[in-house]
């Protein structure tokens, strides 16, 4: 029988826990073991459920880099965050964990798989007034999310989804409290679930740094804009100190920490640039960084501090050169689609949605609308699940159908420009309109009704398309005659396909 992604997966993490249980990581072992794993994934992975073979060589590149995050996780980690790598993170992200079997009986319920996350932001506040941040903009005094409700979440998304990953946003997340229990705490008491926590790092404090380090299944994102400069022009005098400070704190506590950024077109090339990266990386112990694009939301907004259409070109050569020659596990949502096979809101299969402090529950965190509402659900007697049944959510999940997911490798739609709502923004206006969907703020209802706004973004899309378009077509795009298969070309940042 041929060998698919799901072998490879197991055989990757039968040898890596091998490695990890007899404390002998080292990197001679690791080459050879992804060489193998390589040969399953991308020359043997099925490309309806994988895709053409250099997306197969993107998922392979960012999975292993994952796995090699999660060693250095483990060589620097407390006892506590060993056993949680070993035990949950790995097990779980590599395929033959526990929830397995729960993600069987929602498939034989539902019809369709459940997604893979959540998003939870329980505190709306947070200590920084930070320049275009959505919650700075927010109103005082804002709801939160109460224990017994973030506690219901969790459970329910597990037995029922199969779900052990949870991210957590805000606001500031270590603001949070209710009924005496914190993140922390609540972290403490899911020990089933691996937490990824987006915050600014100012709370993280020796004491905060040694309760993750016990607790060992949270990691914090913690923001930067760059360097000092850039990160106290927009988060604050003296932040930039506070978030070194934080980063010591967890070195010295053994707690995995990562870096999230914001790309504008201010800063998006320095963002990737070599200088930071190693900074961050190689001086400062971070093992991961996310990237997320500037989004503009709101009437007489400036779209043009969105990542320039040239700029976004530039940035996907750079991040690609970063995950295929320096394996460094770096993710940017809106240039890596390869890696996530498109698009992953919704409540897609493997995807995720997103709860805020109100309870309302939206496709993504960068769509600010809604239908249902958390707490209105669990009042009447229903399930997160009954959320992922609205037209809103299925109507993006019919897009992603039609547009890339799950398709022929030859009929997929570019997969480097796969945000619903910015980089398709004429398909995601309309059905905001058709389905009557909530804005969760003031600035998104102005953002439906603002004729200059929804011109800018389309325009900004046709000239993404016209950039990004022939990367996927030269790169990606494969015929069913094989002899037209696309293969990398050592200009575009290819390293060679399975490490040959």
């Amino acid at each position: 029988m041929k060998l698919n992604e799901k072998n490879a997966i197991y055989f990757i993490t039968k040898q890596t826990l091998r490695l990890l249980s007899s404390n002998a990581i080292s990197k001679i072992a690791l080459p050879p073991i992804e060489k193998v794993a390589c040969k399953f994934m991308v020359d043997q992975g099925n490309p309806i459920e994988i895709g053409p073979r250099r997306e197969r060589e993107d998922k392979f590149y960012m999975a292993t880099n994952v796995i090699r995050a999660a060693l250095k996780a483990y060589d620097r980690g407390s006892p506590a965050v060993r056993d949680r790598m070993i035990n949950l993170f790995l097990r779980e992200f590599l395929g033959f964990g526990g929830a397995k079997e729960a993600r069987r009986k929602f498939r034989d319920e539902y019809g369709i798989e459940p997604p893979g996350f959540l998003t939870l932001s329980p505190e709306g506040r947070c200590n920084l007034q930070c320049k275009d941040c959505y919650a700075a903009s927010l109103p005082k005094g804002l709801p939160h999310l109460s224990a017994a409700t973030v506690e219901q979440i969790l459970q329910e998304k597990y037995e029922k989804w199969g779900s052990w990953f949870t991210v957590i946003s805000g606001g500031e997340p270590f603001m949070w409290h209710d009924d005496g229990l914190d993140i922390i705490e609540i972290a403490k008491r899911h020990q089933e679930q691996y937490f990824l926590v987006y915050t600014n790092g100012t709370f993280i404090n020796e004491k905060t740094a040694e309760r993750l380090a016990e607790v060992g299944n949270m990691t914090p994102a913690i923001s930067v804009e760059g360097f000092e400069k850039e990160t106290d022009e927009r988060r604050g005098k003296g932040t930039f100190r506070r978030i070194l400070s934080a980063f010591e704190n967890l070195r010295n506590a053994g707690v995995p920490f990562g870096i999230s950024v914001t790309a504008t077109a201010a800063n998006a090339e320095l963002l990737v640039s070599q200088e930071m990266v190693r900074y961050y990386f190689d001086e400062r112990g971070a093992i991961y960084e996310w990237i997320f694009q500037y989004m503009p939301i709101g009437r007489g907004v400036d779209v043009s501090w969105q990542v320039p259409p040239i700029t976004r070109r530039q940035m996907w050569d750079r991040e690609q050169e970063l995950v295929r020659k320096e394996r460094r596990f770096v993710a940017d949502f809106w240039n890596g689609g390869t890696f996530s096979s498109g698009c992953i809101s919704a409540g897609r299969s493997g995807g995720y949605l997103y709860i805020d402090w109100n309870g309302n529950i939206y496709p993504c965190v960068f769509v600010p609308y809604w239908k249902d509402n958390v707490n209105e659900l669990y009042a009447q007697g229903k399930t997160l699940t009954d959320a992922l049944f609205s037209d809103l959510f299925k109507g993006i999940r019919d897009w992603q159908l039609s547009y890339n997911y799950m398709a022929e490798p030859h009929c997929r739609g570019n997969e480097i420009r796969p945000c619903f709502i910015r980089d398709h923004h004429k398909e995601a206006h309309e059905l905001f309109l058709k389905t009557g969907a909530k804005p969760g703020y003031p600035s998104a209802e102005d953002a439906l009704r603002d004729p200059e706004y929804y011109n800018a973004m389309i325009q900004y899309d046709k000239k993404v398309a016209e950039l990004l378009d022939p990367i996927w077509e030269k790169l990606y795009v494969e015929h069913q005659d094989e002899k037209h298969r696309t293969h990398p070309q050592p200009n575009e940042n290819s390293s060679k396909p399975c490490m040959d």
